[in-house]
């Protein structure tokens, strides 16, 4: 199959589905451009920014998607290409990009409050209870996830027998992918910091700004190839516990906004990239078009596929982005539309650029068989495959001896590993939201409460715990927590869509879209966890599970249970408003 074809078809489909379903979405729900946001009404110069639309999305593209869209789809090729296109193309138009948008504008109309804060509302206080204990228990797996993932990726290790590594090396030979990636990094913090004074406090114009942004990218990517910070895991995992800490409680403006924004660049610039690869080489697709329902492992595309395909189709955690950070700088609602549906749509195409990556180079990966590169990872099979076709289009051989292979390989490792800590510093932002509302009571001002739910309200404080248990799971290398982290994020999903479908329900607006979207998530994940549930039972019985089974079984458990709840109480608010309107 073409890799061109798959390309243009995806875009097409993509692209129909955000002018048309993206705009009768905003009119059903009643998208108002003269209706004033949050971010003016509860301006307060922390959370509540006006952004300029180009740093919003900036922010919410690089929050939302991460290494996300791309892990995915190649990590489910093993069921061949045609289910992971439809699922892509399918899930993002009518079930992600529908998803991120209601968040969004939920949010908005709830005065930039998370979807806890939108159930509370419009399905009770009890139901906001649950769900915010929910949420911290995916949110806890995420900073622990992707602080295991950062550490992994910034961390050096001297060959065996050799002496240990410098805190320092310099020079393209001496400077490993990791290390580049280190220093990549931290410079992003360092320019973040200048984009977001010169911006925000000495009124420089967006436009030049991001000139000068973008060519301070250019400098730190070539200082990153070239400098290397060779720091111990243990020391990288502290360290992002201390950034992590800083980046929830800064105001936006000064370190999440600008770092997301000026990241966004390296995405867009990844993408571009890789679509002038593939038109360019015109290269085939010899992945599969299908293998089988059921992979030897035991795998069953159904609920598999829908697990593992998150961002790039549907993901939870776009809806806490949306609602907890996004919500609160929005200028305008006329903007709501492009940041919440476009930015999911474009995380689609990402994701269709990622199987094609796979698509071309498949015989060579791990997935493939084959071991001519070694590309096993992810990221190193995105890397790998776009690498491929660029090389391809100027006529060399696809190896790292050549250097446009070589270079292209590298660049691309560098930014993808670069969204992994975009997705961190916001997912502890919004735990430091979330858990503090378990303790602020209704109509209570956080700064009047007093006693230890004052204490555990305070921004410091409901930070540090979060960031104490999430980058402390990191720490200790808990694989295991990836088992459960897909399933809780897709579930969550299907519950911010119970809450979005509840507050129009009472709005009197139509909710209709999100049935078959909100039940099919439900049913996938929740069969997902029961299946994790049984295998874990299963082991233990036969004693045959190590401690990371027991932690998935009691996540696995406690995340159905909540979710049960959570249905019940939704889909009865839901059910009720249609009777009332029969009856009218």
């Amino acid at each position: 199959m073409s890799a061109i074809l798959i390309l243009v078809i995806a875009v097409a489909l993509l692209a129909l589905g955000y002018i048309f379903y993206g705009s009768w979405l905003a009119k059903q729900w009643g998208v108002d451009p003269n209706h004033e946001t949050p971010a003016h009404t509860s301006y307060d110069g922390k959370d509540f920014v006006p952004a300029n639309p180009a740093v919003l999305m900036g922010h919410h593209f690089s929050s939302i998607a991460g290494a996300g869209p791309i892990n995915g789809p190649i990590q489910a090729a093993v069921f061949g290409w045609v289910p992971v296109f439809l699922w892509v193309v399918i899930g993002g138009i009518f079930f992600g990009a529908m998803h991120d948008f209601g968040a969004l504008f939920a949010s908005i109309r709830h005065n930039g409050g998370s979807i806890g804060e939108v159930i509370k509302a419009n399905i009770g206080v009890r139901a906001q209870r649950l769900f915010t204990i929910f949420a911290l228990l995916v949110l806890i797996l995420v900073i622990a996830s992707f602080t295991a993932v950062v550490a992994g990726t910034f961390v050096s290790v001297a060959a065996e027998g050799e002496a240990a590594l410098p805190f320092i090396t310099v020079g393209r030979a001496n400077v490993s992918g990791n290390a580049s990636t280190a220093t990549t990094s931290l410079l992003f913090i360092v320019i973040a910091f200048i984009f977001g004074f010169f911006v925000y406090r000495k009124n420089v114009k967006i436009g030049p700004a991001t000139i000068v942004g973008i060519i301070g990218i250019v400098a730190i990517v070539i200082a990153g190839l070239n400098i290397g910070v060779n720091v111990s895991r243990t020391g990288w995992v502290i360290f992002i516990a201390v950034y992590v800490m800083a980046a929830s409680l800064l105001p936006v403006w000064m370190l999440l906004q600008p770092r997301d924004y000026l990241s966004s660049f390296l995405l867009y610039g990844m993408m571009a990239v890789a679509i002038v690869g593939i038109i360019g080489s015109n290269m085939s697709v010899e992945l599969p078009a299908f293998t089988s329902w059921k992979l030897e492992n035991g795998n069953m595309l159904f609920p598999t596929l829908f697990i593992t395909v998150a961002c790039g189709a549907v993901s939870g955690f776009h809806s806490l982005i949306g609602s907890g950070t996004t919500s609160k700088q929005l200028n305008s609602e006329k903007d709501a539309k492009v940041i919440g549906y476009g930015a999911m749509i474009i995380e689609s195409a990402l994701a269709i650029i990622a199987l094609i990556a796979i698509g071309v180079v498949y015989k060579e990966t791990n997935i493939g068989g084959g071991d001519k590169f070694l590309l096993t990872a992810p990221p190193t099979i995105f890397a790998g495959g776009i690498a491929t076709t660029v090389a391809v289009m100027f006529g060399g051989v696809a190896d790292f001896s050549n250097p446009v292979y070589d270079t292209v390989y590298t660049l691309l490792t560098l930014a993808v590993s670069v969204f992994a800590l975009t997705s961190l510093d916001s997912g502890t932002r919004l735990a430091r939201y979330m858990f503090a509302e378990l303790f602020v009571k209704e109509g209570e001002k956080r700064e009047e409460i007093k006693g230890i739910r004052g204490v555990l309200a305070n921004p410091f404080v409901s930070t540090l715990i979060m960031v104490v248990i999430g980058c402390g799971m990191g720490f200790l290398k808990l694989n295991q927590i990836w088992g459960v982290f897909g399933a809780a994020n897709q579930l969550l999903a299907g519950i911010a869509m119970l809450a979005v479908a509840a507050w129009l329900a009472n709005m009197g607006k139509n909710n209709k879209m999100f049935f078959v979207p909100m039940i099919f998530m439900l049913a996938a994940t929740g069969t997902s966890l029961v299946l994790t549930i049984v295998a874990k039972i299963k082991l233990i019985a036969a004693a045959g599970a190590a401690w990371g089974d027991w932690f998935q079984l009691i996540w696995s458990i406690g995340l159905v249970v909540l979710a049960i709840m959570l249905v019940i109480e939704g889909f009865g608010v839901i059910t009720k408003k249609k009777g009332e309107k029969k009856v009218a």
